[in-house]
């Protein structure tokens, strides 16, 4: 396990830093791939710490971020929040078939719209990213985009191989949308 420690509007410590790494220790039975853990550890305003991970192992990303008044409460309860993801997540693979079909690469292009008073012909577009898509199950689709911390995520169905999309709802529920053909 690779674990970095960044320090953000506080002196850097030993002892945090050997803290956050016995910690994270901790999630090494749930995953048995090589894991790489960015942990942020940040003050704001003298009174609120916060404690940041970004974990990323057998292709799964998981975050987590937890503020309290003492750093190492915000410490503690952000590696039990991974956990918590980490356990969920194994007891779903446990249910769930393995992959039956290939990834896909999918790209997604952020555009910035000009204002009716500008009056451009076409969206400009800001930000490009890229990433491949792999076969899973609805409701893996919506664990991961827990997981991830993100209000939709593009799949492809493990069993019809289509694209599909899930997304978070505002009444806290999730949506699918799911292609026809022409």
């Amino acid at each position: 396990m690779q674990i970095a420690v960044t320090f953000r509007h506080m002196e850097s410590s030993d002892a945090i830093r050997s803290y956050v790494e016995d910690k994270l220790t901790r999630v090494k039975k749930y995953i048995d791939e090589p894991i790489d853990a960015q942990v942020v550890l940040s003050v704001q305003k003298k009174i609120n710490h916060r404690a940041g991970v970004t974990m990323v192992a057998k292709g799964l990303t998981m975050k987590s971020t937890e503020t309290k008044e003492d750093m190492y409460a915000a410490i503690d309860l952000m590696v039990d929040k991974i956990e918590r993801q980490l356990k969920r997540y194994k007891d779903k693979l446990k249910e769930h078939k393995g992959d039956s079909g290939t990834q896909q690469l999918l790209e997604k292009t952020v555009s910035a719209a000009p204002g009716v008073d500008e009056g451009a012909d076409s969206p400009e577009i800001i930000r490009s990213h890229s990433s491949f898509v792999k076969p899973m199950s609805v409701e893996e689709a919506v664990m991961q985009m827990d997981l991830l911390d993100k209000d939709f995520l593009a799949f492809t169905d493990d069993n019809s191989e289509e694209m599909h999309v899930v997304y978070r709802r505002k009444d806290g529920n999730y949506g699918l949308i799911v292609p026809q053909g022409a």
